[in-house]
């Protein structure tokens, strides 16, 4: 191959994988190639050296290209970099070391992140409430929350699932992970770990989570001076005042909202709007969220998060769904909303020196997504839009910091 072309990775609605396509850039990279995201040329483009190497994993993996000669490139730089055109060119230069959080032992449901990494192919390695609290963290630049409860209520399933072996294995794992790392209860080694991850995104760290992981990571650090389980959990009355005693200052992203301690109801605050699909306020045709759209030159990092092919996503349930905008903090920048429900589905933030996403919701291809159900086949939904915001925040630390002025 000559030096005089390029290859162009088209993210726009000509692109076969979008997912896939997001493991060749991070191939690339992780094989020390620097290659150049394209922020909102064609849906967010990825341009890469033209090597006979990364052509032959796009064609192994059915990504779609182009090959484009270096005056094409100068051409699309330079529309770039028009002042007027909301486009900017960013280099990804290091891959970042990736972790999941998850249990070792099996859980009824899956997990998109791990579902999406694995089909783009995509390395990571698993940790858990160990590896964390020994302070493995460091080891890594971004952490993906699997679906998870921070706060030692189980998950809040106590009342559907109380009786069934899966959620007593649960119980199980957990209290033998606490007792053998020497906390007390179940709820202290979670804020542990809840706080170990929080200094991992003060020190520089990139953390990811949906669902439950989102709402319930931030209750744990509000409630880390007062017991908020009931003694179904753990054996012992929770706090009469623990409304009282939440430490809003400790939290990433949400404030002033209210508990629910009663293990009979499978949520944990006021923050999540999933109560308005289940009381039919909004109906599944109408569940749908906008990414808002931010200066490309200016506003890189959230540029970077929405990056996509579609404006409107549709929407899909978990045990926490979306956010109640009047409870989340005003520095707190929100990248999508559910305009019908007056909620906030994907928010982001800065913390010391690294930063946070949350994004509500289960798995983005599956509207309700029931313990049990067998897990989502992404071979039938290469071009998920919902699965984009995911590998958006996979790449983005790649970038972090190294913007490109034109």
């Amino acid at each position: 191959m000559g030096y005089s072309t390029q290859i162009l990775i088209q993210m726009d609605e000509s692109q076969k994988n979008h997912l896939k396509a997001y493991g060749i850039a991070y191939w690339a990279i992780d094989h020390d190639i620097t290659i150049e995201w394209l922020l909102n040329y064609r849906g967010g483009s990825f341009l890469i050296p033209h090597l006979k190497s990364i052509e032959e994993e796009m064609v192994i993996r059915g990504v779609s290209y182009e090959i484009r000669t270096d005056g094409q490139i100068n051409q699309i730089k330079r529309e770039i970099g028009n002042p007027e055109i909301n486009m900017e060119v960013i280099q990804l230069e290091k891959a970042p070391k990736i972790a999941v959080y998850t249990p070792p032992n099996k859980q009824p449901w899956d997990d998109a992140v791990t579902m999406v990494l694995e089909y783009a192919e995509i390395p990571y390695d698993k940790i858990y409430d160990s590896a964390i609290v020994m302070g493995k963290l460091p080891e890594y630049d971004w952490l993906h929350l699997h679906h998870e409860d921070f706060t030692g209520q189980y998950g809040k399933f106590y009342r559907s699932a109380r009786y069934q072996k899966w959620y007593q294995d649960q119980i199980d794992v957990a209290e033998g992970n606490a007792k053998m790392l020497g906390y007390s209860k179940v709820s202290k080694l979670k804020l542990a770990v809840a706080v170990n991850i929080k200094n991992f995104v003060v020190g520089g760290g990139f953390v990811f989570t949906m669902c439950s992981g989102t709402d319930s990571f931030d209750i744990a650090l509000a409630a880390e001076n007062t017991d908020i389980c009931e003694s179904v959990f753990d054996g012992d009355p929770s706090s009469p005042n623990s409304d009282a005693q939440l430490d809003f200052s400790k939290t990433f992203a949400f404030k002033d909202f209210k508990l629910d301690k009663n293990p009979m109801i499978y949520e944990y605050s006021n923050i999540d709007g999933t109560f308005l699909r289940t009381n039919g306020t909004i109906p599944k045709s109408l569940d749908e969220f906008t990414l808002f759209e931010f200066s490309a030159k200016w506003d890189v990092v959230p540029t970077m998060l929405t990056q996509c092919h579609v404006d409107v996503v549709k929407g899909f349930m978990g045990q926490t769904t979306d956010f109640k905008k009047d409870l989340i903090k005003s520095d707190v920048l929100i990248l999508g909303e559910t305009k019908a429900a007056g909620t906030a589905r994907y928010i982001h933030g800065e913390y010391g020196q690294g930063t946070w996403t949350f994004y509500g919701g289960h798995d983005p291809e599956d509207y309700q997504h029931f313990v049990g159900d067998p897990p989502t086949d992404l071979n039938l939904h290469p071009n998920s839009p919902g699965y984009r915001l995911i590998l958006n925040n996979i790449l983005f630390p790649a970038a972090k910091k190294k913007k490109r002025k034109t």
